[in-house]
């Protein structure tokens, strides 16, 4: 259930930083960290989406490992163009709650995941 719940989220937060990173190429304010932030805000959801074809339960845990890095760099990204003005505080807080909650059902997944080990 989770896991479906994780690519739901991870879609509309990919959507959402896919459309941002546009509106802040079209203001002319873009540059090459704009890249930086489009391939880790939508790398969450494509490793979501891939541990749900994982070979095992190992791999399972690290897809969810490498979307959470991802969430982390994420988030450096949102900030950084938050502090220098690339997007506004609302634009910024939006996101980084959407990150945030993604983040959270990974580290239970992931802790779920490991308890349930074999």
């Amino acid at each position: 259930m989770k896991e479906n719940i994780l690519i739901d989220l991870s879609k509309q937060f990919a959507v959402h930083i896919v459309n941002l990173c546009t509106d802040i190429k079209e203001r002319k304010k873009g540059n090459i960290l704009l890249n930086q932030l489009l391939r880790s805000g939508t790398s969450v959801g494509a490793n979501i989406h891939e541990a749900n074809y994982a070979s095992s339960k190992a791999d399972f845990i690290n897809k969810f490992q490498i979307a959470l890095k991802e969430c982390y760099e994420t988030d450096y990204w949102l900030g950084l163009f938050k502090d220098t003005n690339m997007i506004t505080s609302e634009e910024y807080t939006a996101l980084f709650s959407q990150c945030s909650k993604i983040r959270k059902l990974l580290i239970a997944s992931i802790t779920t995941a490991k308890n349930t080990e074999n």
